[in-house]
């Protein structure tokens, strides 16, 4: 985990080598001042000597200026590192997540994800910065101040050794105790993310029901699991100072005690004395940063490791060493398939066989969790088979590049989803170099054309996240166009008419296969008039190919497939719009 974040330093290294090199600077600078001060007051002040005032105060006023600009260039360069670092982490999981396979975005929650780029990793760059400036001002402080104490007087030094004992160990107990809370409260944020999350993209669904007060309740469960946490772990961090504030105390009355019978029986100076003072602080102060860093390097290894994670993450499915890079046509086979979305899972799809010629038209239809979005999944490689295997154009989809594979496979998923951007930026998905007279076209196919038109900015209409500026029917629309931008030699429709009128849906289907010849269309849909006229129709059951043939010859020896005709043919609804479709 270290290795992996120290290795996203990268260009900022050399910042980050330079921090402790001034830090050391300012602590040395620092140190000094007391040593001078105990001059000053036993060479200047107690003996009247106004000249040597002079001269330590000079000195010191010099030396607390370079200790000034030594700390200003180790914070610039601390901060400078940090952020990079941050932005670097930030770049290497978002990489990585481009690279990830459907079945590794299943191991993490969205929630999850944006918690890693946002919350830990300003954890890490907190703690880096800490590491560089704090990390080694506070030991450098408390070493150099313990050897100054040494230096003035050894035996009453031994009163510092004594405090840094008791206090080392008091923190040592809290920090232990409040390290599990915290890693503990990062899991709690990913709860917290996913419930918001979770409610701002179904906001209308909740003011549809009316279930404010339901989420509401989910929050502040959620909210007050993580407030609980949070007070247990700055409950135990909050003694610090109780603790810190003690030793201090009893220090200085110890100090003070010894130190005037030293100054009685002539072994001590008055400034000796004062500069101690001065170095109990520093000492006591450096120790109670480092408890400080301890507590921060301990929520930021939750965060690293949670970061690492991301950026270690193999994909499950990556290109062959000598991957082809062209695919011959639109023919699919599917031989012995089994599919389980996870290792040891159940199959999702089991014993699959079947072949579709370059250019046919392919129904696919059965109930919910019948398995037909898995079985498109694999054709464009979106998942890997667990057995058998699927091959496109006569070759198996694991011999091709995925970017090649998936440039000839196009796939317009279930969910229909647009960027934030204009209509044609998010057509020129499908093709980065398409020309305004292209998209047109594309969208002509896919009847999208005739609402684009009727806006007034046109194509250059701005689509809002998620393309909640336009009906679920015209993003599914511009979502067609998008994927036959491509010119592939397979499209797969996964229920993306669903949300069109059948008149719209047979119109989308007659200038697809009109238009694009020996393309290869496998529609899955929920309705029957949608694949009816399909040269073939795929029937899935419980993960297997019920049957598989014509409409026809399916109406006479496949009762599912009969028993769902007569659901949807026998109902008003379904002759009206088996009407219209005629109509049109």
């Amino acid at each position: 985990m270290l290795r992996t974040i120290l290795g996203c330093v990268g260009r900022f290294k050399t910042a980050a080598l330079l921090t402790p090199v001034w830090t050391t600077a300012e602590v040395i600078m620092g140190v000094l001042i007391p040593y001078v001060t105990a001059s000053l007051i036993d060479k200047g002040i107690s003996a009247g000597n106004m000249a040597e005032v002079y001269r330590y105060g000079g000195l010191m006023i010099l030396m607390a200026f370079f200790s000034m600009m030594f700390g200003i260039l180790a914070a610039r360069f601390a901060a400078y590192s940090s952020t990079g670092l941050a932005a670097n982490l930030r770049e290497a999981m978002y990489t990585n997540i481009q690279r990830f396979s459907f079945s590794d975005i299943d191991k993490y929650s969205t929630a999850g994800l944006v918690t890693r780029m946002t919350t830990d990793v300003s954890n890490i760059q907190g703690a880096f910065q800490m590491l560089l400036r704090t990390s080694f001002r506070a030991p450098l402080n408390m070493l150099f101040s313990l050897v100054m104490c040494f230096f003035i007087n050894g035996r009453l030094s031994v009163i510092f050794l004594v405090a840094m004992l008791i206090l080392s160990t008091c923190l040592f107990v809290l920090i232990r105790r409040a390290s599990k809370l915290f890693v503990r409260i990062f899991e709690k944020y990913d709860d917290l993310n996913g419930v918001i999350q979770e409610n701002i993209s179904g906001i209308r669904v909740v003011k549809a029901f009316v279930r404010e007060d339901h989420e509401l309740g989910k929050f502040d469960k959620t909210a007050l699991s993580l407030y609980n946490l949070n007070v247990k772990a700055e409950s135990l961090m909050a003694l610090n100072h109780p603790v810190m504030n003690l030793v201090v105390y009893g220090c200085i009355i110890a100090l003070s005690w010894f130190g005037a019978r030293y100054i009685v029986g002539g072994t001590l100076t008055t400034g000796q004395l004062t500069s101690l003072f001065a170095y109990i602080m520093t000492v006591m102060t450096s120790l109670m940063m480092l408890s400080m860093i301890f507590v921060q390097l301990t929520q930021s290894a939750a965060s690293g490791k949670r970061v690492a994670d991301v950026i270690n993450e193999e994909p499950d499915m990556f290109d062959p060493a000598d991957p082809l890079e062209e695919v011959k046509d639109g023919s699919i086979d599917f031989e012995n398939v089994c599919f389980a979305y996870t290792k040891g899972g159940d199959y999702a799809l089991e014993d699959i066989d079947f072949h579709i010629d370059a250019g046919e038209t392919i129904g696919v239809i059965g109930g919910t969790g019948s398995g037909k979005s898995s079985l498109v999944f694999l054709v464009s490689r979106l998942y890997d088979v667990s057995g058998g295997s699927v091959k496109v154009g006569g070759v198996d989809v694991r011999e091709y590049g995925m970017e090649a594979l998936r440039d000839q496979v196009a796939v317009v998923l279930q969910k229909s989803t647009l960027f934030s951007g204009t209509i044609l930026e998010n057509l020129r998905w499908g093709k980065e170099d398409a020309t305004l007279e292209e998209c047109v076209e594309a969208c002509r196919q896919a009847c999208a054309d005739e609402f684009i038109s009727q806006m007034p900015d046109g194509y250059q209409t701005y689509i809002e996240q998620g393309g909640t500026n336009v009906s679920g029917g015209q993003r599914q629309r511009i979502c067609i166009a998008r994927a036959l931008l491509k010119r592939p030699k397979v499209l797969i429709l996964d229920d993306s008419t669903s949300a069109v009128d059948t008149a719209t849906d047979s119109h989308i289907r007659q200038a697809i296969s009109g238009k694009i010849e020996g393309l290869t269309k496998i529609i899955i849909s929920q309705r029957i008039l949608s694949i009816q006229d399909a040269d073939r129709i795929i029937v899935m059951d419980d993960g297997r190919v019920a049957a598989f043939d014509t409409h026809e010859n399916l109406l006479r020896t496949c009762e599912i497939y009969k028993d769902i005709h007569d659901m949807q043919t026998s109902g008003g609804d379904a002759d009206f719009d088996h009407k219209k479709e005629v109509a049109a």
